[in-house]
């Protein structure tokens, strides 16, 4: 069997990228630190995915092994030799700290074998392969780097999936959505790009970050910050509300507009995409906490990310963006006490005022038409 090494034995590692693989005919080797998962995972060498939803299923996942890559370093640096693909998910933060060993493991194997090698970061985030490459370069000696230039490649990736949190009794169980979505940068990768079931290799990979960035993140943001203004408590029972409905729709609307016009998208296929959003956040087996949805509020009032960046990008195509506008407001009134972001933005707001709040944590000037349109919109949340 073709072999698999996968950063991250958790839910999305066993309940998305490594189900695929499986299912593409690799024998997968989950690579984590916690003993007691990686324990079960060679016991059994198998594990189930429950598909939730309005049509249930399980699904038998074989062909996997696990290392622990504290006590069994020597047995990961082998498997890079032999390996024919390598991904992550294990979040944004932890790449850095599996750099080391990702460089040790190329050092083995580019001293043995020169076929080309894809690294994949299948990360909730914008170019997680290029982060990673870059950390990994940092621990590579220098007689490595040319012979790693030719040989591995770190195409990046837009992943979506919803795993619910889950306590269950099967500590290798894993439920998820029946939806599932996997592209991959084509010109990040070196040789011929591995048909994957379930990836999918694009020429733009932007077009593709920015369609699931300002549909799904920015859907699921918006519903959770008009739903913490109402009370209400978790996303399923939001999306039974009928004025949330209407109002995320009017957010879709807004960057639907900005999305086919800035990528070509076919009207009617993005319209069908986001019903697919709407679907999901309806389906009561995946719903979240609002708190937990909303969490973060520096980072997602930032100027790259879900709501600025679209309101901003359809301003400049002359397009006033009122409900993107009201859910920037909405996010700077998220009071969460136990989320530390929401506190920090709160003690900005209530020391130095809402308008100087706004500027800061998004970085649009004060002298522009975006920013009195959310002006205007954060006083009507106060009527």
């Amino acid at each position: 069997m073709k072999q698999a090494i996968h950063f991250g034995g958790g839910n999305i590692g066993r309940g998305f990228i490594g189900e695929l693989l499986v299912r593409s005919g690799y024998e997968v080797t989950f690579v984590d630190v916690a003993e007691a998962l990686v324990d079960e995972i060679n016991a059994r060498r198998a594990y189930d995915i429950e598909i939730v939803g309005d049509t249930p299923k399980k699904i038998h996942v074989e062909h996997v092994r696990a290392i622990n890559s504290n006590t069994n370093l020597e047995e990961l640096l082998d498997a890079f030799v032999t390996a024919d693909i390598v991904t992550t998910a294990i979040g944004p933060n932890i790449l850095k700290f599996i750099a080391p060993n990702i460089a040790k493991g190329l050092v083995r194997r580019l001293a043995k074998n020169d076929a080309p090698l894809n690294i994949i970061a299948c990360e909730n985030m914008v170019g997680g392969s290029t982060v990673l490459k870059n950390f990994v370069y940092e621990h590579l000696p220098d007689d490595v780097k040319e012979k790693a230039s030719r040989c591995i490649g770190f195409p990046d990736a837009a992943v979506d999936r919803i795993v619910p949190i889950q306590h269950n009794e099967d500590p290798l169980l894993v439920k998820v959505e029946p939806f599932a979505e996997w592209d991959v940068d084509r010109k990040g990768a070196v040789g011929t790009p591995p048909a994957i079931e379930g990836l999918t290799w694009v020429d733009n990979l932007t077009a593709y970050i920015e369609r699931k960035l300002f549909s799904v993140n920015t859907g699921h943001a918006s519903i959770a910050y008009m739903a913490y203004l109402k009370g209400i408590e978790d996303i399923a029972a939001a999306m039974r509300d009928e004025e949330i409905v209407s109002f995320v729709r009017r957010v879709w609307a807004e960057t639907s507009e900005l999305l086919v016009k800035k990528y070509g998208f076919d009207r009617e296929k993005h319209a069908a995409y986001i019903r697919t959003a709407e679907e999901r956040f309806k389906n009561p087996h995946l719903s979240d906490a609002v708190t937990r949805v909303a969490r973060g509020p520096k980072r997602k009032l930032s100027a790259a990310d879900r709501l600025v960046s679209p309101a901003v990008q359809l301003m400049g195509m002359g397009k006033k963006p009122d409900a993107l506008a009201t859910v920037i407001a909405a996010a700077l009134r998220f009071d969460y006490a136990d989320d530390p972001e929401a506190v920090e933005v709160q003690n900005y707001v209530k020391e130095y005022g809402f308008d100087a709040a706004l500027t800061h944590f998004t970085e649009i000037p004060a002298d522009t038409e975006l920013f009195k349109l959310i002006v205007e919109k954060n006083a009507e949340l106060n009527r």
